[in-house]
């Protein structure tokens, strides 16, 4: 069970720091948004090839730069202590297919911090309905991050070749990814992890909710050989899950991030996850085996108590 998040008396210093640190974001946001919506604008007009392609890298820089400010606010206002371990032999030059926990939105700025500039941009796999979020939504458009229409367990037992569907999104999404290098992320929990939602799932772990292989198998199948390996990140918050409040009040003394590289099995690249059982089985399986040992390792990761 997830420890109570140490919090310091609510204060004015406190309110203080959160209230500038979250003025560093929108003033940083809006600066980079901007400028993101200007370059969007100009690969829109110009429907040559090889013009969009450098627009996309021009957004990238772009995204990459609104995320050095938001980090860099965050080391100039909080107190918080990082310790991450395993990004040794990551590269700029080569895809890969990144799969985390998910505990809390803080999991996203953490990912975005520890990875900026070792490997390609993160992009992630979106709800449809987050395209209608003022500023971002239009922001991650035009970086080229893949939307999703989500189907219910019921809706899918009511349509079965909604699940095809499902399959042909997901390749339409990450086909725009073969011509550069890119970093495709999945939360393969599907959703945040809570006690309420692990007892609800019956989950057989005691940090984590059971991993939704099928996602993960379609991406791989969708980007093929263009990828390099699979890139496994456990977070853990020794201190408790922490809400975005606390990650800009100073209410987050500690992230402890472990990542390590993992080879992608041949056959994720070519199997038929949706018509071929035993291939499915096998996927399962791996997935079950991964998530047993980041399971471990969280339990050990926050028995190592709260901050002093």
């Amino acid at each position: 069970m997830a420890r109570p998040l140490r919090r310091s008396p609510a204060s004015p210093v406190r309110l203080l720091v959160g209230s500038v640190t979250f003025l560093i974001f929108a003033a940083n946001t809006i600066f980079w948004v901007a400028l993101l919506y200007v370059a969007t604008l100009l690969k829109i007009v110009v429907p040559l090839a090889a013009w969009r392609r450098l627009l996309s890298r021009v957004l990238t820089v772009i995204a990459e730069a609104w995320i050095a400010g938001n980090s860099l606010g965050l080391a100039l206002t909080q107190p918080t202590r990082w310790d991450v371990a395993g990004l040794e032999g990551l590269r700029r030059d080569a895809s890969y297919l990144v799969l985390s926990n998910h505990q809390s939105w803080v999991d996203i700025p953490v990912l975005q911090k520890v990875f900026l500039g070792k490997i390609p941009f993160l992009r992630f796999f979106l709800k449809k309905e987050l395209i209608r979020v003022p500023l971002l939504g239009a922001a991650w458009w035009a970086l080229d991050f893949p939307f999703m229409k989500r189907h219910s367990r019921e809706e899918l037992e009511r349509h079965p070749e909604k699940r095809a569907e499902d399959l042909e999104t997901t390749r339409k999404a990450c086909e725009k990814f073969r011509h550069a290098p890119v970093s495709v992320i999945n939360f393969v929990e599907g959703t945040r992890f809570t006690e309420e939602k692990r007892a609800r799932s019956g989950s057989p772990f005691r940090h984590l909710l059971p991993p939704k292989a099928g996602g993960l198998a379609f991406a791989a199948s969708a980007l093929g050989t263009t990828l390099r390996s699979l890139v496994d990140v456990t977070i853990a918050y020794p201190d408790g899950r922490p809400t975005f409040w606390d990650l800009i009040s100073r209410g987050l003394p500690r992230v402890v991030v472990r990542v390590r590289e993992l080879p992608i099995p041949g056959e994720w690249l070519t199997g038929d996850y949706q018509g071929d059982e035993a291939f499915r089985a096998r996927v399962q399986e791996r997935m079950r085996l991964v998530w047993e040992e980041k399971d471990a390792l969280v339990d050990r990761l926050v028995a190592e108590g709260p901050a002093a």
